[in-house]
C-alpha cells in the first residue's frame, strides 16, 4: 500500500511541473484583460516615421508615372 501512496506523490509532482506553463499562460492572460503579455503589437493606431516616408516615396513614385 505504501509503494501506491508513493506513486501518487511522484506523479502528482510530474503533473504539476508538466502543466506549469499551462497556469503560468492562464494566470498572464487573466492578469492583462484578456491580453496573454500585453499589446505588443500595434494595431495601426499610431503611424509610424517608417510608414510615413515609404507613403511619400511610393506617391512621388506614382507621380512620375
Amino acid at each position: 500500500m505504501g509503494g501506491v501512496i508513493e506513486l501518487f506523490f511522484v506523479m502528482m509532482v510530474i503533473a504539476s511541473l508538466a502543466f506549469a506553463p499551462l497556469g503560468y499562460f492562464i494566470y498572464m492572460y487573466t492578469k492583462k484583460n484578456g491580453e496573454p503579455f500585453g499589446n505588443i503589437e500595434p494595431h495601426g493606431d499610431t503611424e509610424s516615421p517608417l510608414l510615413i516616408a515609404v507613403e511619400k516615396a511610393i506617391k512621388k513614385v506614382k507621380s512620375f508615372i
